[in-house]
């Protein structure tokens, strides 16, 4: 099996050694966890965890968008809140972001999250 990533120049370098996203080619798309950082400065936005999780998905958007896909071939997602009473406002942002049907999606709260971001998704695309 051969692993290919998926990089961009529109987004921030990871902040360790890892891929944006990753595939064996013909198989799905992994992609890793994005937080709320600014494309331009790789900062937290501020904002509340409606903010963070809008900017999140939109980054979310570009690692598909460089493989050819988009949200709409998205069939899992893992979300990360630090704090549950956040996932009525997350669920509001993440139903402008897809759209039925919905992909299968997880939902923890963590203690904390890279760069102190209240707000985490990672993607796994078909």
């Amino acid at each position: 099996m051969t692993r290919t990533a998926v990089t961009t120049d529109k987004l921030p370098a990871p902040v360790g050694p890892f891929s944006p996203g990753a595939s064996s080619g013909a198989g799905p798309l992994f992609v890793s966890g994005q937080v709320a950082q600014d494309p331009a400065t790789g900062a937290l936005i501020d904002g509340d965890v409606s903010a963070q999780a809008d900017q999140a998905l939109r980054n979310l958007a570009v690692i598909l968008n460089e493989a050819g896909k988009s949200m709409d071939d998205v069939v899992r997602v893992g979300v990360y809140l630090t704090d549950m009473a956040d996932f009525a406002p997350m669920n509001e942002v993440y139903s402008r972001h897809f759209q039925a049907p919905y992909p299968a999606r997880t939902a923890v709260q963590v203690s904390a999250l890279p760069l102190g971001a209240a707000i985490e998704f990672g993607a796994v695309a078909s």
